[in-house]
């Protein structure tokens, strides 16, 4: 794996634009001189992320795969499809051979012929002639079209590393480990860093403060919440502003006076003691303005945060609209009459 995020093939060819990502499927659709958008139009492409997402899930449990693994099948699916056409292919073979290749690459293998079979259970009726061969050769193709650059980096590592600086309930915690599944859903992984998203879902757990096995919905996530870390993200700019116009040291926060070897929060802490102020639970700066100390204090792009928090609210928003038989039904049409089976 590379050093880090930084200097990887993550970061210099698997990251887009809004604007590319959209030129890139345009392109795509195009090109396709068969006239395949045409002819079998398809649903909005977050109802084909949820239902993707739901079909690996369901192969994962089958299979016993770790959640790592199988967020990593599904950057490799988004990827796949940035290179070539959905229409295509068998989108049942591409996740399945995602799922196959994701294992191997996340060091735990599964054999070729248990995914095989298990794919064939699940969708007797997209992948009847599947086995290990037809998979093998579609692991090739992965490979070939995402150019060997399979290493990916994921946003777990790094609300590991936040869930002790920002003292994460474990309800908070969860919550944000739940908004980095649904992540996945959407098309941050080819947009945001790793680090983006899971500070978005770190914000989002504090500003929200989820109840006991709450879990992100539309009911959750929504424009109130925009309008919420939106002050979180003007407050963490403010602060940004009056600290550039002070003297700042070498040391992560040495722009604020006695700070040399604290985190953001103790640091803040020990100011609150100096003017012998109670500091537990009810202490003078909540949490939330703990994390906007921090991000002022950082180099982080609080406009990508932003971005992210947008997506997500639309992505929750178009789940309740979501009709599983529909998609599946979009998808079946054009495979069987393409003779993708």
């Amino acid at each position: 794996m590379a050093a880090s995020f930084w200097d990887s093939t993550q970061r210099r060819h698997w990251l887009y634009t809004r604007e590319e990502l959209a030129a890139i499927r345009y392109k795509l659709e195009e090109e396709d001189p068969t006239s395949l958008t045409h002819t079998f139009p398809l649903p909005d492409l977050r109802h084909l992320n949820i239902y993707f997402n739901q079909q690996m899930q369901r192969l994962g449990k089958r299979l016993s795969v770790r959640q790592q693994a199988l967020a990593t099948a599904q950057v490799y699916i988004k990827r796949f499809w940035t290179r070539v056409e959905m229409r295509r292919t068998n989108p049942y073979l591409v996740m399945a051979t995602a799922v196959y290749l994701a294992c191997k690459m996340e060091e735990c293998p599964h054999h070729i012929r248990i995914v095989a079979q298990e794919a064939r259970l699940m969708w007797p009726g997209e992948v009847q002639a599947m086995d290990t061969s037809k998979l093998g050769e579609c692991e090739f193709f992965l490979i070939s079209e995402m150019q060997s650059q399979l290493i990916v980096h994921q946003p777990y590592r790094t609300l590991k590393a936040l869930e002790s600086d920002f003292s994460l309930s474990p309800d908070e915690s969860m919550f944000a480990w739940n908004l980095i599944n649904d992540h996945y859903q959407t098309d941050l992984p080819l947009l945001c860093p790793p680090h983006i998203i899971a500070l978005t879902a770190v914000m989002l757990a504090l500003v929200l403060r989820p109840a006991p096995g709450e879990r992100p919905s539309s009911s959750s996530i929504n424009t109130s919440s925009l309008a919420a870390a939106a002050a979180t993200v003007q407050q963490a700019q403010a602060r940004a502003a009056a600290l550039s116009a002070s003297s700042s040291s070498s040391t992560g926060l040495g722009s604020i006076p006695g700070t040399h070897g604290l985190t953001p929060q103790s640091s803040l802490l020990s100011e609150s003691s100096s003017e012998g102020k109670k500091v537990p639970d009810a202490a003078r700066l909540s949490k939330v303005q703990f994390f906007a100390a921090w991000l002022a204090e950082s180099t982080i792009d609080i406009e990508a945060m932003v971005d992210c928090t947008q997506e997500l609210i639309s992505f929750y928003e178009a789940w309740d609209n979501y009709n599983e038989k529909f998609t599946k039904e979009s998808i079946s049409r054009y495979i069987k009459a393409r003779g993708l089976v």
